[in-house]
């Protein structure tokens, strides 16, 4: 009788955000997974040994390129690190806006999660859906950055700029009628708050469409209905945080855990699974996507009403503004100087965290005096959730490796940074 022995396959990439990467080596009983061993170091970026070299404002354009799905959220993580060593008080309108951006971010990251987890799966026209909204967000994006994805939005004390007047429109050409634009137009007409909000009043019914092709599909619950299961106590042990947690019926989320920026004065609930499997961390990650709506509506309800400055007015930190640098000698050279060397941190280390998209994405930071870090630690959520991988596919198909992938959202930037 013939030997029957396992075998060993190279696997992936499997995803839009791993695109080459990520190395799964399987080992394989038949079309079994015995053993999965994720390699990573085939991206590695040294962003924390990058930042070492750089001055604190040179490195927030760094923190887009590691989770490059949410990138304001990084960003937020960042800022907050440095405004905690500098004891910098942020004024309440740059709260409002960097709490609306972080909504926005994860309405992006979880429209592309739901577009790239169907792909995988076999939901081709998921993809189309999930892209048709995130254009509008990415709007918003270059709207207030002039980038659609790299924004270096946030600052230490504040952000770059107040919210724009105006929405840029479409104009007719070529390729584009008139009635096309008009069309496209529709909601452009006002300010970047009127199309946010317009945006938000659609909102939920897209995310009905989401749920009307997936949630009670056949294939879809056969995919991911018991993959995957992770009881809550072993979730908490290994590290997982954000939906994958969430999913595994553990209600912990930064937000309200540990409210930073305006969360504590917001409504909003945190949804949480029951089962622990891939079909409620896509439950968790829709019903989030709702939530962050609720929370983008009360956030321009409030930007709305209230006018007010939205960088810090200590001018260590803070640039000079643009009107005054063009008219007063003293005000060039502060701004010379400011972006030429920087500014001093205190001496010491400080730890901060937000409730990213996929997990909690925590900043410790090292300041020795100078006007560049001395170390900056990444606490990336995906790499946990990916050191869990070999746990998860163990006796599950090698179909259910791509939901497993899926159901993780991993980004590689933040794992291999």
């Amino acid at each position: 009788m013939a030997e029957i022995r396992n075998y060993t396959m190279n696997f992936g990439p499997q995803h839009p955000a791993a695109h080459g990467v990520l190395r799964l080596v399987l080992e394989l009983d038949g079309e079994t997974v015995v053993r999965a061993d994720p390699h990573i170091g085939l991206l590695h970026r040294a962003t924390e040994k990058l930042a070492e070299q750089r001055m604190y404002l040179q490195s927030v354009p760094y923190m887009d390129r590691l989770d490059y799905v949410s990138m304001m959220c990084n960003e937020h993580a960042y800022v907050m690190a440095i405004e905690k060593l500098l004891d910098v008080q942020v004024p309440i309108r740059a709260r409002y806006i960097r709490t609306l951006f972080d909504e926005i971010t994860r309405i992006l990251n979880h429209l592309l999660w739901l577009g790239a987890h169907g792909l995988d799966i076999g939901a081709m026209s998921m993809f189309l859906y999930a892209f048709r909204e995130r254009e509008d967000l990415m709007d918003c994006y270059e709207a207030v950055s002039g980038a659609r994805m790299h924004a270096a939005y946030y600052r230490p004390g504040g952000v770059y700029r107040d919210l724009p007047d105006s929405m840029p429109i479409y104009e007719p050409s070529k390729v584009r009628s008139k009635a096309d634009c008009d069309r496209r137009n529709e909601h452009r007409r006002g300010s970047l708050l009127d199309f946010i909000w317009a945006f938000s009043e659609r909102f939920p019914g897209c995310v009905d469409e989401y749920e009307t092709l997936l949630t009670d599909n056949r294939i879809w619950k056969q995919r991911t209905v018991g993959i995957g299961v992770v009881e809550p106590e072993r979730a908490k042990a290994l590290g997982f945080t954000g939906p994958m947690l969430r999913g595994s019926g553990v209600p912990w989320d930064l937000r309200k855990a540990q409210p930073y920026e305006v969360y504590a004065d917001l409504d909003f609930d945190i949804p949480v699974g029951v089962n622990g499997d891939c079909y409620d961390r896509y439950l968790v990650r829709v019903e989030e996507m709702r939530q962050s709506n609720r929370i983008v509506r009360q956030c321009v309800e409030w930007l709305r009403a209230n006018e007010g400055p939205v960088m810090t007015d200590d001018h260590k930190v803070a640039p000079p503004k643009r009107v005054d640098m063009k008219s007063g000698m003293e005000e060039l050279i502060h701004h010379f100087k400011f972006f030429t060397e920087g500014f001093a941190v205190p001496a010491g280390d400080a730890y901060a965290a937000v409730e990213h998209p996929k997990g909690e994405f925590g900043i410790y930071l090292v300041a020795d005096g100078s006007n560049k870090p001395y170390r900056l630690k990444i606490r990336a959520p995906g790499f946990a959730h990916l050191a869990a991988m070999d746990e998860l596919v163990r006796g599950h198909m090698l179909a259910d490796v791509v939901a497993l992938i899926g159901t993780m959202d991993i980004v590689f930037g933040e794992i291999d940074r």
